[in-house]
């Protein structure tokens, strides 16, 4: 029987491996947010998201990839033309942590987002979102 020592050091060594990936994943986005190509950096930001884990390391090292490619979106109406359906529960999870920083222009964002999600997404969006209280961001 595992004791709890190796327990936590099996769920450190996990973080770790998702903290791995995450910064994996930052870099690509870059590349993509470099290439002009924001509504390509939020498909894969959000592919895999939420991290299936309750460190909150992971959650916050996830949630600044995020935020990062958040803002650099600048046309939201070009964003819901190619944004795929199966995105928009997890992006409005997204725009709620967002909106709960304070922070001015993330909030300023984050509601220009959730406007225009809402209008192509419903309200069964918000719901979804609210609900879910497995795969937490």
């Amino acid at each position: 029987m595992a004791g709890r020592g190796e327990t936590v050091k099996a769920e450190n060594a996990e973080a770790e491996a998702i903290i791995t990936r995450i910064e994996h994943k930052s870099r690509k986005i870059e590349s993509l947010l470099k290439q002009g190509r924001p509504v390509e950096a939020l498909k894969t930001v959000l592919e895999g998201s939420p991290p299936k884990t309750r460190d909150e390391r992971c959650k916050s090292a996830n949630w600044i990839v995020v935020h990062r490619v958040l803002m650099a979106i600048k046309d939201v109406d070009a964003l819901f033309s190619a944004l795929d359906p199966e995105y928009y529960d997890i992006l409005m999870k997204y725009l709620y942590r967002g909106l709960s920083t304070g922070d001015r222009p993330t909030c300023d964002q984050c509601l220009r987002i959730h406007e225009k999600l809402t209008e192509k997404a419903g309200t069964g969006c918000i719901l979804r979102s609210l609900a879910d209280t497995v795969n937490t961001v």
